[in-house]
């Protein structure tokens, strides 16, 4: 009677074998880049066709294979290993010479090797562990390229199940991405066949972070956290990167190595997701790449056939102290969260139809062409409503917060019931009427009028306008021509080419969805002189004050070229001291190679008494003969520049200007006038460095600042500001929230 145990063909053997080793396309790349890194390669290739069921061609710049292209395919053929002890010392990736034995007998093989100092290439093809002819010689470049050819194409089962090409090339990607980030001293390319662009590629001199940005984006990146600690008594060390409490995501990007070989281990996995789980919502999990080197004779790499798995000695030890490692660093970080806003603008990604539709009326309400207007969709505030508090003019001088040293009188003509026609000829400066005198601590009018001028205390009151007209868009080609900031009393034309020019720019510029977004704005509040809220449909905004309102001065300086009324200071401010003042601040940037402040204070005054003519009547700019400043131009109604900015401006007048071409001179003194009277964070009080005392006395200051911001500059925002395009692009305009995103984190919580 025949036994029922038989002995098992060599070749059934072999690719049972196979079978365990090479589960996939991944696992085979996966050997064939161990053995790159074992060749010293600093270059590693990889193209793949099907998944790499069809094709895989691994490629490097490594040593070469000498003289063993006869038995390279063939099992327990290898380089690394001699006796078994030398397991316990192993630092090489392979040992077992099993990988491309392997792949030979599920796969064609095709091996093109070339070492330095040979003087060509040879190349050899293997089936089932064999070679299948004499090496032959060829062309080919230093190291070693190895071609796979319709994986698993005697194995049915298993290629069947294997049916998904984009599912085996994610799997490929994965793998190589994260030795590619392990190995920063090394370039990795993986890419179809064909295609002539890599879909993950690193560069030789990209440090890891490098690799984890161009891998993973941004998003991990700017979050990552160094991590590093070690223990002699353990035989260890641990280095690598965490992402901070900021970042979360619905699954655990884990990439460990140990010994530089990427494996798994769920303990200690599960140990660092244990103390994130106090800091990230639920749900949620963070990236972590980390890299552990312990004593080659307390690691068992010889247990699993794929080698994802190893074995260490006193592992419950080293993850405790990684755990508490990591905490640390976490603990470390956890001082504040980070929040990014995106410059995202009305109307910028959806057509007018999908816009939010404004809502007043009860929710849910049927609208005439049947849609409805959902509770997430609803806008609850309406940009054109009335405050009281417009009404309500601080007493205080709109914005002199400190002590003050330039007492101002607003000298302003009339305001007709309409503007006059352009052609009409400007009055003489010096005919306009002097209105009021304003000075610190001295009480404002209560009852401006609608538009924000002052009202005259002689010749005939001014109409009010009605809400409607302030809040009524105008038409693109007449806005600028009929409408002036300044209360002028009559306008003259300007035709000079370089104005022109500079309103052109201007307009070329002009972004109109964030223009009609300054214009149906509802104002929140100030967060601080710099930055304002505010709300536009469903979205709110945060807007930087100071960049903005230095916009809308410098266009209210080209558009209203030559028809500025003029701030009249009630006692002449000399050039000299201002001069002075602003060379003894830190900010001018004098040292001693510019010469004696003196004598530099001295050039600024003669400077500009030669300039006196031009500034006074295009810019309503007035300096004395004894070089004095007696006026400055008055741009919008109600407005008076922060004075402490003035030693600076005076300075920069004289020094920054280009005074030598017409349009870069008009431009460029408009610019230096616009950043003077912008609203500047440096000339307010910050209430939060003042102490209860102090805090007091600046109330009222600290009202006045905000009333000004609200009901002057936002106000002129609205009919005047044509806002650039770049404001799309460089933080000024930042949206924090949308109300149906706000509704989808309520669903979920």
């Amino acid at each position: 009677m025949a036994g029922v145990i038989r002995r098992l063909d060599e070749t059934v053997v072999n690719r049972i074998a196979a079978g365990e080793v090479i589960q996939r396309p991944a696992n085979a790349i996966k050997e064939m880049i161990e053995n790159c890194l074992d060749a010293k390669s600093t270059s590693i290739q990889v193209v793949v066709k099907e998944g790499g069921l069809k094709l895989i061609q691994v490629q490097d710049n490594g040593c070469g294979i000498r003289e063993d292209l006869d038995i390279v395919c063939e099992r327990f053929t290898t380089s690394k290993l001699q006796k078994f002890e030398d397991l316990a010392s192993i630092s090489t990736y392979g040992f077992r010479g099993e990988a491309l034995a392997s792949i030979s007998h599920v796969a064609h093989v095709t091996v093109t090797t070339k070492t330095a100092d040979a003087k060509c290439a040879y190349r050899a093809t293997y089936s089932d562990g064999k070679i299948k002819a004499p090496p032959k010689p060829c062309a080919g470049n230093q190291g070693t390229q190895i071609t796979v050819e319709d994986l698993f194409y005697n194995v049915n089962a298993r290629r069947k199940a294997l049916k998904n090409p984009n599912e085996e090339y994610a799997k490929i990607l994965e793998v190589v991405s994260r030795y590619a980030i392990h190995n920063s001293g090394i370039s990795f390319s993986v890419k179809k066949q064909g295609d002539t662009v890599s879909d993950v590629r690193t560069l030789s001199n990209a440090s890891t972070v490098d690799n984890i940005r161009s891998i993973f984006g941004n998003a991990v990146s700017r979050e990552l956290i160094e991590v590093g600690c070690e223990d002699a008594n353990l035989a260890f060390k641990m280095k690598g990167y965490i992402t901070n409490a900021n970042y979360s995501v619905k699954k655990c990007v884990f990439l460990l190595f140990i010994n530089h070989r990427l494996v798994e281990s769920a303990a200690l996995r599960k140990a660092i997701e244990t103390v994130y789980a106090a800091y990230l919502p639920k749900s949620t999990h963070p990236f972590l790449y980390l890299s552990l080197e312990i004593a080659p004779q307390n690691v068992d790499v010889n247990v699993h056939p794929t080698k994802h798995e190893v074995h260490f000695l006193h592992e419950d030890s080293i993850l405790e102290h990684v755990q508490q490692h990591v905490e640390s660093k976490l603990l470390g970080s956890n001082s504040s969260r980070m929040y990014f806003t995106q410059t995202l603008l009305p109307g910028n990604d959806c057509a007018p139809s999908e816009a939010v539709k404004p809502a007043a009326n009860p929710p849910v309400v049927a609208r005439g062409n049947g849609d409805k207007v959902y509770a997430h969709q609803m806008v609850r505030t309406d940009s054109r409503e009335q405050k009281l508090d417009a009404f309500l003019q601080p007493v205080n001088n709109p914005l002199s917060t400190g002590p003050a040293e330039v007492v101002t009188e607003i000298n302003a003509g009339p305001r007709e019931d309409k503007v006059r026609p352009q052609d009409a000829e400007m009055e003489d400066v010096s005919d306009l009427v002097e209105i009021t005198h304003v000075q610190e601590h001295t009480a404002m009018p209560e009852e401006p009028s609608e538009s924000g001028c002052l009202s005259p205390e002689t010749g005939p009151p001014p109409h009010k306008k009605p809400r409607e007209d302030v809040d009524v868009q105008m038409e693109k080609g007449e806005r600028r021509k009929d409408v002036t900031a300044a209360c002028t009393p009559r306008r003259r034309i300007i035709n000079l080419t370089s104005v022109l020019t500079l309103q052109e720019e201007i307009s070329n510029q002009a972004h109109a969805n964030l223009q009609e977004m300054l214009h149906d704005h509802s104002f929140v509040g100030c967060v601080s002189p710099q930055w304002a809220l505010v709300q536009y449909q469903t979205k709110l905004y945060l807007l930087n004050t100071t960049k903005l309102s230095q916009e809308l001065f410098y266009q209210i300086l080209i558009y209203d070229f030559a028809n500025f009324g003029v701030l009249r200071l009630s006692e002449p401010a000399p050039l000299y001291e201002l001069s002075m003042l602003a060379l003894e601040d830190p900010e001018s940037g004098w040292t001693e190679e510019d010469g004696p402040k003196e004598g530099l204070a001295e050039y600024i005054v003669e400077f500009l008494k030669k300039k006196t003519e031009m500034l006074k009547d295009y810019f309503s700019l007035e300096i004395d003969e004894e070089g004095n400043l007696t006026g400055l131009p008055l741009l919008i109604d109600n407005y008076v520049p922060p004075l402490e900015g003035l030693p600076m401006f005076i300075l920069r007048l004289a020094t920054e200007v280009n005074w030598d071409e017409e349009k870069e001179c008009f431009e460029s003194l408009s610019k230096e006038l616009a950043m003077f009277y912008s609203i500047r964070k440096q000339y307010l009080i910050d209430e939060s460095n003042l102490t209860s005392s102090q805090n007091e006395e600046s109330d009222s200051s600290s009202t006045t600042w905000k009333w000004t911001v609200e009901h002057v500059l936002y106000k002129a925002f609205r009919t005047h500001l044509l806002p650039p395009k770049h404001f799309t692009e460089d933080g000024n305009i930042l949206q924090l929230a949308n109300l149906p995103d706000l509704y989808k984190v309520f669903e979920r919580c």
